[in-house]
């Protein structure tokens, strides 16, 4: 058997030669999955055995070769929950987190969200999770992004969680049609669409997020008209928009909700390293 302060450390150094951006916090992750504990349990363990041993060999393999942590452990954080993703989602990141604290203050039970290219379902299930009540409609296009959104909400809302119904809607946001049945009736919508600017560089781990959940034409912007457009519908006057996009955006994006008229108090917000990263407005 093998220490397991031997093994994280060397499990250090092999990721950060990997070019790996956070070895230890990896490493320890890793680790912990592979011996099914808390990570904050790892530093009163010893001996390590030969089955763990060998399948945190194999996980530290697969992250060297730069697969994302997340498809090897099968789960990704986001705010109190724990998602399910794998290849076919795009998994979410922290910075989209800000976009539900944007919009808490306008929610209560009752209220009513759509989350517009929904993917693993985080803004959407978030919200339910935050606030008992909602009524979330999370709407996403991509066959195995829907798969992925379906198992998280089936294990999201289950006895002494979620009690709220949460709507998955197999829809595309450039649908003139979609939730009809909401026009004018939406008290939030959330959208964290595909923004990234075709050949802009990503990291390898994001080059293995579905393609067309990251890149949206030239500059980035290809789906915003339709996001803006279906958002103005649904949404009832003095309801909240925020939209996750480029740090290239903080003019476009802002200038796209202004020209299409229907928005007030349209605002551009910083995420935690300082870079734009989120609009918001209110219908008019």
């Amino acid at each position: 058997m093998t220490d397991a302060r031997e093994l994280l450390r060397a499990a250090t150094r092999q990721l950060g030669e990997a070019g790996v951006d956070s070895p230890r916090v990896d490493a320890e992750l890793l680790l912990a999955h592979c011996l099914d504990v808390e990570r904050s349990k790892l530093p009163l363990l010893g001996e390590v055995d030969e089955p763990a041993r060998l399948r945190f060999a194999d996980a530290l393999a697969r992250r060297q070769a730069r697969e994302p942590l997340q498809h090897i452990v099968g789960t990704a954080p986001f705010r109190h929950l724990r998602l399910a993703v794998g290849p076919g989602v795009f998994v979410p990141r922290p910075e989209t987190e800000l976009l539900v604290d944007a919009v808490l203050p306008g929610l209560r039970a009752g209220s009513v969200l759509v989350d517009l290219c929904a993917g693993s379902g985080a803004l959407g299930l978030a919200v339910a999770d935050e606030v008992p009540g909602v009524r979330v409609f999370a709407v996403e296009r991509s066959t195995s992004a829907l798969t992925w959104l379906r198992r998280n909400r089936d294990q999201a809302i289950r006895p002494g969680r979620m009690a709220t119904p949460i709507e998955v809607v197999a829809g595309d946001v450039a649908d003139a049609g979609l939730l009809s049945e909401l026009s004018g009736l939406v008290d939030v919508v959330l959208s964290n669409p595909p923004y990234v600017p075709a050949g802009a560089p990503v990291g390898v781990e994001v080059g293995l997020d579905p393609a067309e959940a990251v890149f949206a034409g030239s500059d980035g912007l290809m789906l915003m008209p339709a996001v803006i457009a279906t958002s103005g519908r649904l949404l009832r006057p003095g309801g909240w928009l925020a939209i996750e996009h480029d740090d290239s955006h903080a003019r476009s994006l802002p200038d796209l909700l202004i020209a299409d008229g229907r928005w007030i108090d349209v605002a551009d917000h910083l995420d935690l390293a300082g870079r734009p990263r989120y609009v918001t407005a209110v219908r008019a």
